[in-house]
């Protein structure tokens, strides 16, 4: 048991478990324009997901320290290994498709390193945190397969854009309300700013617009007001549960899940 819960524990702070959710909407992508399977824009994604985060999460710790644990060590090897993938599907890429990976990888650099002589970075810029990650999740989950697919950007293609934008928006509210505890007060969290109540009635207006922007689009499919529906519930259960007294597994796996939860659904409606 102990071995399964040090492999389990390395997937999700490798950053392998959210990697996997980033790559659950490019299928998802995929599918509703009716892509085939891209196994490079796939690699490109996941791998890339797996690079930046850990290198946010851990970049600056790494930079201090001369001694790091076995579990360190193997998560700095796979975002090394990570990255190596990463660039060389970032080269299969169509020019466009890397012109504008290159954009959400800019965001990506100054989200950690300092964009100010007081060494502040974007994600200590208060309130900005969310809306960076959201906007840099539905342009790599939604713009770049369809980009690199040479699809024109329509109308479809924008509600798409919004709908993961919110998505991403309120799982990170989730998080934000499971880690309340441990955020440092200058962030001026969302919850920490108006409280975990109104942060919570916040995510069920957020889940509204999210639920209603499927009946907006053109190509709509019969079964989708089902399927998010489901989603919908499942995402306000979380959201009423969650606190800061929770396990760092209830948003790390189970909130983190959603996308993944989400592709099951469709996949599981299309028969």
């Amino acid at each position: 048991m102990l071995l399964l819960k040090k492999i389990f524990d390395f997937y999700l702070n490798a950053s392998i478990h959210v990697a996997v959710a980033t790559a659950a909407l490019v299928q998802m992508t995929f599918y509703f324009c009716r892509l085939p399977f891209d196994a490079t824009v796939t690699a490109f994604v996941f791998f890339g997901t797996v690079f930046s985060y850990n290198f946010i999460k851990y970049a600056s710790f790494v930079a201090k320290q001369k001694t790091f644990s076995p579990s360190l060590k193997s998560i700095i090897v796979l975002s090394i290994l990570s990255l190596i993938i990463t660039v060389y599907c970032f080269f299969c890429l169509e020019l466009k498709t890397q012109l504008v990976s290159i954009l959400f990888g800019i965001l990506c650099v100054l989200y950690v390193i300092p964009v100010t002589k007081s060494k502040t970075n974007l994600r200590n810029f208060a309130g900005i945190k969310i809306y960076i990650v959201s906007l840099c999740w539905a342009g790599v989950t939604t713009l770049i397969p369809i980009i690199n697919a040479n699809l024109p950007i329509e109308i479809d293609v924008i509600y798409k854009f919004l709908q993961r934008f919110l998505l991403t928006l309120i799982l990170i509210l989730i998080f934000e309300i499971n880690d309340l505890k441990y955020d440092d007060a200058r962030l001026r969290t969302v919850p920490q700013t108006i409280g975990v109540t109104k942060t919570k009635l916040f995510i069920y207006c957020l889940l509204i617009p999210f639920f209603f922007l499927e009946f907006l689009k053109v190509n709509y499919y019969p079964n989708q007001w089902i399927i998010n529906l489901i989603l919908v519930i499942t995402i306000t259960f979380f959201t009423y549960f969650a606190s800061s007294k929770r396990s760092k597994y209830y948003t790390l796996f189970w909130v983190e899940s959603v996308p993944i939860f989400w592709l099951l659904l469709i996949m599981s409606f299309r028969f």
